[in-house]
């Protein structure tokens, strides 16, 4: 990184010298150097710097051939006094951007997908191994999304326990997903009355024990008790729509200044079983003030962001549920794996592309680490590349791909193509003239005859202690 005489001086140059030289848009940096499309709009608009962000960008344009400054100039770097944390986001004035907070995206992925059922599938897998003590099997969806896995576990549940009360507790922050989920449980209380159902906006280091970490929050604390009258699944999704006011009021979330992540405006825990069996499910049912997380199987599907680093992911997410098991309970953990014909549509666009930052084994140390003295406790099981990757497809009609393809159907491959490699907006909208994607998901749909994605999972059991 040495400066020669005729070197740019200032960052922006840099940046402007270097993607000129590889032609690489701007967003395009971004996002290869310091994971975020709108860095250098962001830089130009007169945002700072932390130190170790400009140590990432020159490092990056250094890696790569490019000339850098020595060192920033005056005032492009944000510093805070020592006694203040300084801010998680890169540039610390702006937020990031989020692709899952795309509904229509995740929406259409959902009902052309099979990945619902398959992970359903493979989750109730799991319930041959777990061991559960009284008064209740007890099951935490980290991540509920529209409710659909939720909802094909517990019928799962209920044909291998028929007779035993279930505790079922499930992390969602969208007032969407929430209210898709509800529609989907009161057929699930009918068949199995002895159910406890209990949802929460919180974050995951609070969501399983449904107790907020800053005093603030726990005093702002949301916390509704339903008890459903009747005893026929029309009774309880009438009683449950009722409760749509309570979710718009309650379920409400914004943006982190610091992260740009999706926060609750304040926490909020609804419970919801069937009054005729409240006797019965007395110890089942949470009190307020009185957390407990003792998890007989914890699911987490997609959990997290593919392209942020594995530490990151062990610590904000895997590790906080792996200390919510009960001894001898398991942590389901899946993700997207690539290596599949929706990868070789994106890479028909964006060939050097790769969202799959850290994969299980990469996770999995992340997570001994964060575990720190507690490592011993649990087994980590990444398991071999025939047990632990699965594939899904997208729903086609048999003869589709073999004669003219949908318009209807590329549209919706693409969409799904996109949704999983997670591809932010503002690139969609700098696509290069004269590259037609469509074609591009019409060859490989052809070349494979259809499209299907692989996921990829792994198992965290927490050690039988005596």
């Amino acid at each position: 990184m040495q400066p020669a005489s005729d070197s740019p001086q200032t960052l922006l140059e840099s940046i402007h010298a270097f993607c000129q030289r590889n032609s690489m848009a701007e967003s395009t940096f971004g996002r290869r150097a310091v994971n975020d499309g709108k860095f250098v709009s962001r830089l130009k608009d007169g945002s700072r710097l932390r130190p170790e962000t400009w140590k990432r960008v020159v490092t990056f344009i250094a890696k790569h051939g490019g000339d850098a400054p020595a060192a920033p100039e005056p005032g492009l770097l944000h510093t805070l006094p020592a006694d203040k944390p300084q801010p998680s986001s890169d540039i610390s004035s702006e937020k990031n951007f989020r692709f899952f907070d795309n509904r229509q995206k995740y929406l259409m992925f959902v009902n052309t997908c099979s990945e619902k059922d398959i992970v359903a599938k493979r989750a109730g897998m799991e319930l041959s191994f777990i061991q559960p003590a009284p008064p209740a099997i007890r099951l935490f969806d980290g991540g509920i999304g529209d409710g659909t896995v939720m909802a094909k576990l517990l019928r799962e549940m209920h044909g291998r326990f028929p007779t035993m009360p279930f505790y079922v507790s499930g992390k969602e922050i969208s007032l969407e997903d929430i209210r898709l989920t509800l529609g989907k449980m009161a057929d699930r209380l009918f068949e199995h009355p002895a159910t406890v159902l209990v949802f929460t906006n919180m974050f995951y280091s609070e969501a399983p024990w449904l107790t907020p970490k800053k005093p603030e929050a726990k005093n702002a604390m949301v916390w509704k008790e339903v008890a459903l009258k009747g005893n026929t699944a029309h009774d309880f999704d009438r009683q449950i729509a009722e409760l749509d006011t309570f979710l718009t009021d309650n379920w409400q979330a914004r943006h982190s200044p610091k992260t740009g992540n999706p926060i609750y405006d304040h926490p909020a825990v609804l419970v919801i079983y069937r009054d005729d069996y409240r006797f019965l499910l007395n110890d089942v049912i949470p009190k307020r003030d009185q957390p407990k997380a003792d998890f007989d199987l914890i699911l987490a599907s997609q959990p997290y962001r593919l392209r942020v680093p594995a530490a990151f992911k062990a610590k904000n997410v895997v590790a906080p549920l792996a200390r919510a098991l009960r001894p001898s309970g398991r942590l389901l953990g899946i993700h997207s794996y690539g290596r599949d014909p929706g990868m070789e549509i994106i890479n028909k666009i964006w060939p050097d592309d790769n969202p799959f930052e850290s994969d299980r084994h990469d996770i999995l140390r992340a997570l001994k680490d964060e575990l720190g003295d507690e490592v011993d406790e649990f087994d980590f099981n990444a398991f071999s590349d025939d047990r632990s990757i699965f594939q899904y497809k997208m729903h086609t009609l048999p003869t589709e791909v073999d004669s003219s393809i949908g318009t209807s159907t590329l549209y919706a491959a693409w969409n799904d193509a996109v949704y999983v490699a997670q591809i932010e907006d503002d690139r969609l909208e700098e696509i290069p003239d004269g590259v037609d994607y469509l074609q591009a998901t019409r060859e490989v749909l052809r070349k494979h005859g259809g499209l299907w994605f692989n996921d990829e999972s792994y198992v965290v059991s927490r050690t039988k202690r005596a």
